[in-house]
Parts: C-alpha cells; structure tokens; sequence
C-alpha cells in the first residue's frame, strides 16, 4: 500500500458526538456510505440495514455518514437524522456525525476514500448519497459501489461472502 494509512488511523465522531475509533473495525469487512434523509435514494436505507442484518455475524458492518453536499438532502441536525433513520428504517448500523464528503470542507477520512494519493488505489470521488465503499478486514479500501447501485449488489454480496 506504499505507506498509505488505513481505515484504522481514523477517528470520528459518531452521530451521538461520542469519538468513534475506526481501529475498533479491525477484522471486520466495512461498508462506508455517505447517506441522506431526503434523497431519492434514501429508501436505500432499508436494505443497508437488512445487508448488515443478514451478514453482521460474518463480521461485517456498515457505517453510515450523512452529508448534506448534495442539494441539500440532508439539512437536519444529527439528533434528527438518528430519529429519523430509527424511526423510518429501523437502523441499528453504526451512524456517524454529519460531515462533508467533497469540496474543501472534505472530512479526512472521504480524502483517504476518494483520493488515490491517499489511499494507494483508486480516486472515486462521491458521485452523490450513498456511495458504498468497500474496506477490507485490514483496513485496506478495495473498491466502491455508485450511489444508484443497489447494497444487494452482486459486486457487494459477493465481496462480502468471499
């Protein structure tokens, strides 16, 4: 990896405030995704829940960062985006603080995600909500999923279960 940090030399703030220690991810495949309360797209919430439901004992885990980049679809406060995702979808994944995924006020860890000179493998810059990224059990980012793909993707089932 050329010296390139890991998904494990991050730390964030969870959607509670408290400090999130990515390392704590250690051995578990991780489903990073920029999500929005009222995006077209959000209804992709229901089957990243049932996704991390059914494959949550294989150590596997999504995490979830809502970000208001896009057109405003995530302008809520982080109480009322963990009201709102409980509420509407049930979603008992890990939910961070809100955060920029582009632009100059880009959180560091979506600048390890979406620039090759950070991460050592691809520049995969955030489309739009809910872009799936893939991060193996070392930490490692493997791939990325496009916002309109599906969480029960083939690309993501199949990383997953191999």
């Amino acid at each position: 990896m050329l010296g390139q940090t890991s998904l494990y030399d991050f730390k964030v703030k969870d959607i509670d405030g408290k400090d999130f220690d990515m390392a704590s991810l250690k051995g578990k495949k991780v489903l990073v995704v920029n999500v929005a309360s009222k995006c077209g797209l959000t209804p992709q919430y229901e089957k990243l829940q049932q996704l991390y439901e059914k494959y949550k004992n294989q150590d596997f885990i999504v995490i979830g960062f809502p970000a208001n980049n896009f057109n405003g679809q995530e302008p809520g406060t982080n109480e009322d985006i963990k009201t709102f995702c409980v509420l509407n979808y049930d979603v008992t994944f890990p939910m961070m603080s809100k955060i920029d995924v582009v632009g100059k006020d880009k959180a560091p860890i979506y600048k390890w995600l979406t620039e090759k000179s950070q991460n050592g493998k691809i520049d995969a810059e955030v489309q739009w909500n809910f872009q799936k990224f893939m991060i193996d059990e070392n930490g490692h980012l493997i791939d990325f999923v496009p916002p309109r793909e599906d969480p029960f993707s083939e690309k993501i089932v199949k990383w997953i279960e191999q």
